[in-house]
């Protein structure tokens, strides 16, 4: 299967508040999990892998991650990046690639170069920096579920949101 673009979207843990901390701490943690991860490959139908329930990520879409030739798009795409980067160092490290020498601080982290962020193509397009207001201001159907974990299960295309915003800016 040739891939050209995921559309991404995690659902996460940690015992660290993010709101203190920074993503960076956040994600480093210990205790940080994927519980949730949220994937289109090339437009096509969204998959969500339940990590908690031992679903596995197909190899091709952990070995895209760290692609730079393949696009990613995620609603805030750098904490996304941050935590797969984490995430695969722990879990598979056979498919973590960095674009740095091992005496640089950002050796620890996925290529940015290939990351589209769709928070930032909101801002330019003058739309709210939050999925909740990008969704009220399109009056898009599908919206971000705020109910946490359960009610994504019960409704996976709700996880996908931001799919939904990059098809919006694709077109």
């Amino acid at each position: 299967m040739t891939i050209h673009e995921l559309s991404i979207d995690l659902e996460t843990y940690s015992d660290v508040d993010i709101s203190k901390c920074g993503a960076y701490k956040y994600a480093e943690s210990d205790n940080f999990e994927i519980l949730l991860f949220g994937v289109s490959v090339d437009n096509g139908p969204v998959t969500v892998y339940d990590l908690t329930a031992g679903d596995d990520i197909p190899t091709e879409i952990l070995a895209a991650l760290s692609d730079e030739t393949i696009t990613k798009w995620a609603f805030n795409a750098s904490f996304e990046r941050v935590c797969l980067s984490n995430w695969l160092r722990k879990h598979h490290p056979e498919y973590f690639k960095t674009y740095n020498s091992e005496d640089d601080p950002v050796q620890n982290y996925l290529v940015p170069s290939s990351w589209k962020c769709t928070m930032i193509w909101s801002a330019y397009m003058g739309l709210p920096l939050s999925l909740e207001g990008v969704g009220a201001v399109l009056k898009l159907q599908e919206q971000k579920m705020k109910e946490g974990k359960d009610l994504i299960k019960y409704f996976p295309d709700a996880l996908m949101y931001p799919y939904v915003l990059n098809q919006i800016f694709i077109l």
